[in-house]
């Protein structure tokens, strides 16, 4: 799914502007409008757009201020919830099942930054631990990788 995809997806839920924005300000969610960096390339603003639908659909009030535990629980809810949208567990069996090698090759077949990618799979252990089972197949977190095992053998 592209940038474009996204935005097209999320256009019945918010409204979004691209615009120059400060150089460290990636993206802004507030009352159903998003603000995404003008600048950033096409990756980075769909993961921006993911995360500030996240605040959209997981988050209330303004919790610019990072300093209060509430606040910084909402961001992480609001990212968890961008990790899932672009880097669901079944993609990740699909890009082993595309012969995808290395982190940087999942990325680009996610179409996501390689530091979301990674911030994606620290969470994913937090959640589940170093291994989870999808569909009969255990994704590894670390290292990284899936297992197919093979049926048992009846006689």
């Amino acid at each position: 799914m592209s940038y474009e995809s996204l935005l097209i997806e999320s256009e019945d839920t918010v409204t979004v502007f691209e615009k120059k924005l400060s150089r460290r300000i990636k993206g802004l969610y507030s009352d159903g409008i998003v603000w995404i960096n003008k600048k950033l390339s096409n990756t980075e603003k769909r993961v921006v757009l993911a995360e500030e639908l996240g605040h959209h659909f997981t988050t209330a009030g303004q919790i610019l201020d990072q300093s209060t535990i509430q606040n910084r629980k909402q961001e992480l809810r609001a990212r968890n919830w961008a990790y899932k949208k672009l880097v669901p567990l079944n993609k990740i069996v699909q890009a082993h099942k595309a012969g995808i090698k290395n982190r940087y090759e999942l990325a680009e077949f996610l179409n996501v930054t390689e530091k979301f990618l990674d911030e994606a799979l620290k969470r994913y252990i937090e959640e589940y631990g170093l291994y989870k089972e999808v569909n009969g197949l255990t994704i590894c977190f670390q290292p990284l990788g899936v297992i197919e095992m093979f049926e048992t053998f009846q006689s």
